[in-house]
C-alpha cells in the first residue's frame, strides 16, 4: 500500500519508497511492480506521472488524475517555477556551509552539456570512530538539504559526485568503499537521498501547494546510527 500525502480531484502524490520504480522501463525490463501500475490499482482510477524520482531515490512523487490537467503541472516543471526539495547523507562535510553548485551535465546519448544548477546548505555534521578511507582514523559526514534548479538526469547524484561529497549508498556515481563500509557496518545498502517537499501551483487559480514527505526508516536509522 502506498502512502498518499495529497489527494484532490486533479492530483495525488506519494511518498515513494526506494527502490520502486515509477513505471516500466526496458532497463529494468525483468521487474514487476511499478508506482504507476500500484497506485493506479490502489484507488481505482488511471494516473500520470508528472516528473520522476530516480529507482533507489524516495519521497514525493506527483501524479495526475486528469489527462487534461498534466500539461498544465508538467508545464510548472518545464518553466522551473517549482521548488524540489531534497535531504541526502554524503561523505565528508563540505567547507562552504551553502552554496550553489553551478555545473553543466552531459546528456548520457548525445554527450552534450546541459546548464545543471543545485543550492545546498549543511543541516547536521558528525564525526565517526572508523576509518573508512584509510588515511585518517575517523570519518565525517553531513546531512545536506538540496533545490535543484534545474532537473537533469541524476543531477543531484552527480553534483554531488563533482564535489567528491558523495552520497552515501550511490552505487552509480558514489564511492564503493563508504557503500561497503556502510553495508557490513550498518546494513545498509539504499541510497540516502530523499524527496522531502514539492512547492508547486493548483492547476487552477493562484494558490500554492507544498507536499511534505516524511523521511524513510532507513534513512531515520542511517541518522541515528551517524548521530546526526
Amino acid at each position: 500500500m502506498l502512502e498518499i500525502l495529497y489527494e484532490d480531484e486533479n492530483l495525488i502524490a506519494i511518498n515513494k519508497p526506494s527502490g520502486l520504480l515509477v513505471h516500466r522501463t526496458s532497463i529494468a525490463a525483468e521487474e514487476t511492480v511499478f508506482a504507476v501500475q500500484t497506485l493506479r490499482d490502489q484507488i481505482g482510477q488511471r494516473v500520470s506521472p508528472v516528473h520522476r524520482l530516480d529507482r533507489p531515490t524516495s519521497g514525493v512523487l506527483l501524479f495526475s488524475k486528469r489527462d487534461e490537467i498534466l500539461p498544465l503541472l508538467k508545464a510548472q516543471f518545464m518553466d522551473r517555477t517549482v521548488e524540489k526539495t531534497y535531504l541526502a547523507i554524503v561523505r565528508g562535510i563540505p567547507e562552504v556551509k551553502a552554496a550553489m553548485i553551478d555545473y553543466p551535465l552531459t546528456t548520457e546519448r548525445s554527450n552534450k552539456k546541459q546548464e545543471a544548477r543545485t543550492s545546498y546548505k549543511v543541516i547536521a555534521e558528525t564525526e565517526i570512530p572508523f576509518n573508512t578511507t584509510g588515511r585518517y582514523p575517523t570519518s565525517r559526514y553531513a546531512l545536506l538539504e538540496l533545490k535543484p534548479e534545474t532537473g537533469r538526469t541524476h543531477q543531484i547524484r552527480r553534483h554531488l559526485a563533482h564535489l567528491r561529497h558523495y552520497i552515501i549508498g550511490d552505487k552509480k556515481h558514489g564511492d564503493n568503499k563508504q557503500n561497503q563500509f556502510f553495508e557490513k557496518q550498518f546494513e545498509m545498502g539504499n541510497l540516502l537521498l530523499h524527496a522531502k517537499s514539492l512547492k508547486l501551483k493548483l492547476p487552477f487559480g493562484e494558490e500554492s501547494l507544498i507536499i511534505e514527505a516524511d523521511i524513510p526508516s532507513h534513512f531515520q536509522k542511517t541518522l541515528m546510527d551517524l548521530n546526526l
